[in-house]
């Protein structure tokens, strides 16, 4: 019997990929009745880097990408704070990658159509709900037409993303996404080189704060399609937001204009960048309290699904791939309910561990924390914070979150 995995974004994506390469047999469904490549600029860490290259998927990545060298963090004045190698850049085996999320996943997409044949994705199929017992698992899908879908597997997996149906019978206790007041908004646009062509830069603060970085060479010469994303606090949080999550919901130009023009940076208009963007998108920055498990007998989740985390510090899509890769490794041996708790019992606490810290800014609290001693900029950083405390910042949440550099063996 097939694994049945509901939800074909990355994270499913990336399990489909593991149970091909291990030969098991599995079947994708997707509620969308036609896949497409959506979404704005996401980066690859090392640490998912290295599980995509085991796909045999690098190369046609690193076509359509950025390999980012330098992470740099300023104030809203532009005033640099601190900046550290990334990727190769920084000793790491494989490099960090800037890259259009649409472009990933379909790769990925494409990986699977190439290996397994159409017949494995199901796109149209709405999970529903499901039942098991002690020999397998039944998924009912509702399909584009109004019917009902029953399959029946060793497995399902809810890769169903932040609204996930497959979450919510296993916890109809969980409640609602918990919003911390930020609404963020992203976007995606041609935009003049700077600095190389390869580097993420963070500004500002938690309250407003902004991050760019370039995805692949723009459409002119002197142009990179540059991914940003402007943050900022509406409200103090508790309440739910204006609007529901979606990581597809259009964002209109009038309400980010006045928090963009709160950036002083030397050579980067902000507002005329945004409003160069001709499309952009909007997010209120949510997640969910961390479960202490994921599933039940032969049902578990992963990704967005078990854990949705602020976008703070370039982990959500590593995450969900690094799930997929791990619980295809544990099915690939024992008793599935079995396997599946080892799975869970590996990766809640290491996700959990990430959900809080970026609860607190995860790696961009170095922003925060110098904006908080010094909100009209500062004319000598080491008065304001040293250069072993901004380190200690970013080196602790690179070793939670798996993608510190190895030490090289003598």
């Amino acid at each position: 019997m097939p694994v049945i995995i509901a939800g074909a974004g990355i994270g499913g994506l990336a399990l489909a990929l593991s149970l091909e390469k291990l030969g098991i047999e599995f079947i994708l469904f997707e509620a969308a009745p036609e896949l497409k490549p959506l979404g704005v600029g996401i980066n690859i860490l090392p640490h998912a880097t290295g599980e995509l290259a085991e796909f045999g998927i690098l190369p046609a990545l690193e076509k359509v990408s950025v390999r980012t060298r330098e992470l740099r963090y300023i104030n809203k004045f532009g005033q640099l704070i601190f900046n550290e190698p990334r990727g190769l850049y920084a000793g790491h085996d494989l490099p960090q990658l800037s890259i259009h999320r649409g472009r990933l996943h379909a790769i990925m997409l494409a990986a699977v159509r190439e290996r397994c044949g159409d017949t494995a994705i199901r796109p149209g199929h709405r999970f529903e709900s499901f039942e098991q017992s002690e020999s397998g698992v039944t998924a009912h899908f509702r399909c584009v037409d109004g019917s009902l879908f029953t399959q029946t597997g060793r497995a399902l997996v809810g890769a169903d993303g932040i609204h996930s149906a497959v979450r919510a019978q296993l916890h109809p206790e969980d409640g609602e996404m918990q919003w911390n007041g930020i609404m963020m908004w992203r976007g995606v646009v041609d935009w003049p080189v700077f600095d190389g062509g390869d580097t993420m830069i963070v500004s500002g603060d938690m309250k407003e704060k902004l991050l760019y970085y370039p995805i692949l060479p723009g459409a002119s010469d002197g142009t990179m399609l540059t991914n940003w994303v402007l943050c900022s606090k509406i409200s103090e949080g508790g309440a739910p937001p204006p609007r529901r999550e979606s990581w597809a919901r259009h964002g209109v130009l009038n309400e980010v204009i006045p928090f963009a023009r709160q950036f002083r940076i030397p050579g980067l208009d902000v507002a005329a960048m945004i409003t160069a963007t001709s499309d952009f998108l909007e997010y209120p920055m949510c997640d969910r309290e961390p479960l202490t498990s994921w599933g039940k007998g032969r049902v578990t989740l992963l990704g967005d699904a078990a854990h949705p985390m602020f976008p703070v510090g370039s982990n959500g899509a590593a995450q969900a791939v690094i799930d997929g890769k791990r619980l295809a490794q544990y099915l690939s041996g024992g008793q599935v309910d079995e396997a599946i708790r080892a799975y869970e019992a590996e990766r809640i606490p290491v996700t959990s561990a990430i959900v809080r810290s970026n609860r607190g800014g995860g790696p961009e609290r170095v922003v925060d924390v110098v904006s908080e001693r010094a909100p009209n900029g500062f004319d000598r950083l080491e008065d304001v914070i040293t250069r072993e405390e901004l380190a200690a910042i970013g080196g602790s949440y690179a070793k939670m979150a798996g993608f510190a550099v190895k030490e090289k063996s003598a």
